[in-house]
């Protein structure tokens, strides 16, 4: 038996167990909050090279760094879903579990005999997430859907530019994340109804919805004004002075969100006579006179370094950041102070760095994360502990193609 599957589970969700069928992100992430909060995890995966993010470089030892971000604190087994002795240890596993996760396209469950119908008939308590890229009744039917395709329809992509520059995607994979955190929410929902009802629930998120859930104030003023916002770069469509500003030797950000902060950036600029003109008194002056404003807050900032107009705006009580890179903000003292990432020891990749997830529960973290398993690592201990199975039968299922183990 691996050692690592012997590790007491602690959190909130401590007992609760998950067969999570999904893969590549948006399945993933979730099923790596959910193991962050103390629940099992056991991922299904396919026997002939598991997760596609297996083999997406670079690497560390065997792990892909994709593969490594996602995948976390979970047990691993690889079974052959086309093979009647697979799917029957899949049917098996669910009926002991809270928790079934998947992410593949509209009715591929079903036909594989693990859809929603069925699984709820042996474990009425059952709660199932289908992660999709856009749901069962969509005009995009079963169209592949990965993070950019739901970020372009979103609307996300068209003001997520400077004016009169090409669209461009967020940095961050926001459309499968955004599936990822509404699917939490839905599974978290109903498993507190559970506690009530005994019943489980059939939980359905499309990405699409979850981006378009988050436009937040973006579609308010499409619906307000009855256009759509156009680009403003790292600026506000509609607060001023926000974004980022250029100083002798790089970029600030500004982020005046009220009416103090612009009172008290003002002061900072050595301008406190903007305060009272009447082209920039009031929010919609503001907005109204923004080129004439931005060319006099750039023609003062430009004269001084970062350091300065950081150590000036903070003197002042105004919101401002140096906009770091991935690495200069992983190696910032919040980060450290807040003990954000931690060291794991994995067999064959060796010391691993792992960003630990952001919820502290009576001022305490995740417990001590599991690495990344290696495909089907786990496949004989869950098939023994969880099934009863004894090694001649597991050695007669890998015999058949049925399982995979490492």
């Amino acid at each position: 038996m691996n050692p690592q599957t012997e590790q007491t589970r602690t959190g909130p969700l401590a007992g609760i167990k998950v067969l999570d069928f999904s893969r590549i992100l948006s399945g993933p992430y979730c099923s790596m909050v959910l193991a962050d909060l103390g629940a099992e995890v056991i991922k299904v995966e396919p026997i002939d090279g598991g997760d596609d993010t297996r083999n997406f470089p670079p690497f560390k030892g065997p792990l892909s760094h994709y593969f490594i971000a996602l995948n976390r604190s979970k047990q691993s087994i690889a079974l052959d879903l086309k093979n009647p002795d697979g799917v029957k240890i899949a049917r098996d596993l669910a009926r002991q579990c809270d928790v079934v996760l998947e992410n593949f396209r509209p009715g591929v469950m079903d036909r594989l005999g693990l859809g929603y119908d069925v699984l709820k008939a042996e474990n009425p308590g059952l709660v199932y997430c289908s992660i999709t890229g856009f749901g069962r009744k969509s005009p995009h039917g079963d169209k592949p859907a990965f993070d950019i395709v739901a970020q372009a329809l979103s609307g996300v992509m068209s003001v997520n530019r400077e004016p009169d520059q090409a669209p461009n995607k967020l940095g961050i994979p926001l459309g499968d994340m955004a599936g990822s955190i509404f699917s939490l929410f839905g599974l978290l929902a109903a498993l507190v109804e559970r506690g009530s009802t005994g019943q489980g629930r059939h939980v359905e998120i499309a990405m699409l919805d979850s981006l378009i859930a988050m436009q937040g104030y973006l579609s308010q003023i499409y619906f307000v004004t009855g256009e759509s916002p156009q680009p403003v770069g790292t600026r506000h469509p509609s607060i001023l002075p926000y974004g980022s500003y250029p100083a002798a030797d790089g970029h600030v950000i500004v982020a005046c969100l009220t009416e103090r902060f612009w009172h008290n950036f003002a002061r900072c600029l050595g301008r406190e006579d903007l305060i009272t003109d009447e082209r920039f008194g009031q929010y919609e002056k503001r907005l109204e006179n923004r080129d004439e404003l931005e060319e006099i807050i750039c023609g003062i900032m430009k004269q001084q370094t970062v350091d300065t107009w950081l150590d000036r705006l903070t003197e002042f009580d105004v919101p401002n950041a140096p906009i770091l890179s991935i690495g200069g903000a992983l190696e910032q003292d919040h980060v450290a102070e807040r003990g954000l990432i931690e060291t794991v020891s994995h067999p064959e990749a060796g010391e691993i760095k792992l960003v630990r997830g952001p919820i502290l529960f009576d001022g305490e973290g995740p417990g001590k994360a599991r690495a990344p398993a290696l495909l089907g690592e786990d496949t004989h201990a869950v098939l023994g502990q969880w099934l009863g199975y004894s090694e001649a039968q597991i050695a007669e299922l890998e015999k058949a193609g049925a399982i995979g183990a490492a």
